[in-house]
Protein backbone atom coordinates (compact mmCIF):
# COMPACT_ATOMS: atom_id res chain seq x y z
CA UNK A 1 0.00 0.00 0.00
CA UNK A 2 1.66 3.43 -1.01
CA UNK A 3 2.59 6.01 1.99
CA UNK A 4 0.45 9.90 1.29
CA UNK A 5 2.27 12.32 3.23
CA UNK A 6 0.75 16.02 4.01
CA UNK A 7 0.97 18.65 6.07
CA UNK A 8 -1.98 20.27 7.40
CA UNK A 9 -3.28 23.17 9.75
CA UNK A 10 -3.06 23.09 12.87
CA UNK A 11 -6.80 23.73 12.79
CA UNK A 12 -7.57 20.59 11.16
CA UNK A 13 -5.23 18.58 13.26
CA UNK A 14 -7.34 19.34 16.14
CA UNK A 15 -10.38 18.24 14.39
CA UNK A 16 -8.75 15.19 13.04
CA UNK A 17 -7.51 14.04 17.05
CA UNK A 18 -11.16 14.63 18.21
CA UNK A 19 -12.43 12.60 15.52
CA UNK A 20 -9.36 9.67 16.65
CA UNK A 21 -11.22 10.30 20.07
CA UNK A 22 -14.38 9.81 19.46
CA UNK A 23 -14.01 7.26 16.61
CA UNK A 24 -11.53 5.23 18.56
CA UNK A 25 -9.21 5.17 15.77
CA UNK A 26 -5.67 5.21 15.12
CA UNK A 27 -4.44 8.36 12.98
CA UNK A 28 -3.50 6.00 9.97
CA UNK A 29 -7.07 4.11 9.68
CA UNK A 30 -9.26 7.71 10.22
CA UNK A 31 -7.42 9.72 7.42
CA UNK A 32 -7.98 6.47 5.34
CA UNK A 33 -11.23 6.64 6.07
CA UNK A 34 -11.97 10.07 5.89
CA UNK A 35 -10.04 10.03 2.46
CA UNK A 36 -12.25 7.67 1.12
CA UNK A 37 -15.63 9.79 2.51
CA UNK A 38 -13.89 12.57 0.93
CA UNK A 39 -13.48 10.57 -2.75
CA UNK A 40 -16.96 8.96 -2.36
CA UNK A 41 -18.93 12.19 -2.06
CA UNK A 42 -16.55 14.10 -4.35
CA UNK A 43 -17.60 11.26 -7.13
CA UNK A 44 -21.58 11.36 -7.15
CA UNK A 45 -21.02 15.14 -6.73
CA UNK A 46 -19.20 15.32 -10.13
CA UNK A 47 -21.55 12.53 -11.61
CA UNK A 48 -24.67 14.40 -10.49
CA UNK A 49 -23.23 17.51 -12.53
CA UNK A 50 -21.79 15.63 -15.39
CA UNK A 51 -26.00 14.10 -15.39
CA UNK A 52 -27.37 17.52 -14.83
CA UNK A 53 -24.79 19.24 -17.53
CA UNK A 54 -26.59 16.10 -19.91
CA UNK A 55 -23.10 15.06 -20.82
CA UNK A 56 -23.73 11.44 -19.39
CA UNK A 57 -26.90 9.48 -19.20
CA UNK A 58 -28.36 7.96 -15.73
CA UNK A 59 -26.81 4.60 -15.99
CA UNK A 60 -23.52 6.00 -16.72
CA UNK A 61 -23.78 8.85 -13.91
CA UNK A 62 -24.49 6.27 -11.59
CA UNK A 63 -22.03 4.16 -12.91
CA UNK A 64 -19.04 6.62 -12.23
CA UNK A 65 -20.75 7.09 -8.36
CA UNK A 66 -20.50 3.92 -8.49
CA UNK A 67 -23.70 3.34 -6.91
CA UNK A 68 -26.58 1.49 -8.36
CA UNK A 69 -29.57 3.47 -10.63
CA UNK A 70 -31.88 3.96 -8.03
CA UNK A 71 -29.65 4.79 -5.27
CA UNK A 72 -28.40 7.81 -7.93
CA UNK A 73 -31.75 8.38 -8.88
CA UNK A 74 -32.81 9.40 -5.39
CA UNK A 75 -29.02 11.22 -5.50
CA UNK A 76 -30.61 13.18 -8.54
CA UNK A 77 -33.79 13.98 -7.10
CA UNK A 78 -32.64 14.98 -3.84
CA UNK A 79 -30.37 17.41 -5.46
CA UNK A 80 -33.50 18.38 -7.60
CA UNK A 81 -32.03 17.47 -10.70
CA UNK A 82 -34.47 17.90 -14.01
CA UNK A 83 -34.48 13.93 -15.48
CA UNK A 84 -35.41 15.11 -18.61
CA UNK A 85 -35.33 18.12 -21.13
CA UNK A 86 -37.71 21.02 -21.89
CA UNK A 87 -37.23 19.76 -25.60
CA UNK A 88 -38.52 16.27 -24.39
CA UNK A 89 -40.92 17.80 -22.30
CA UNK A 90 -42.36 19.91 -24.38
CA UNK A 91 -42.78 17.31 -27.48
CA UNK A 92 -44.44 14.88 -24.89
CA UNK A 93 -46.93 17.77 -24.01
CA UNK A 94 -47.97 18.44 -27.69
CA UNK A 95 -48.69 14.52 -28.33
CA UNK A 96 -51.15 15.18 -25.68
Amino acid sequence: MPTISTRVPEDLEAELEAYLDEERLDRSTAVRKLLSEGLEAWRRERALERFADGEITLTKAAELADVSVWEFARLAEDADVAWVSGDHLEADLDEL
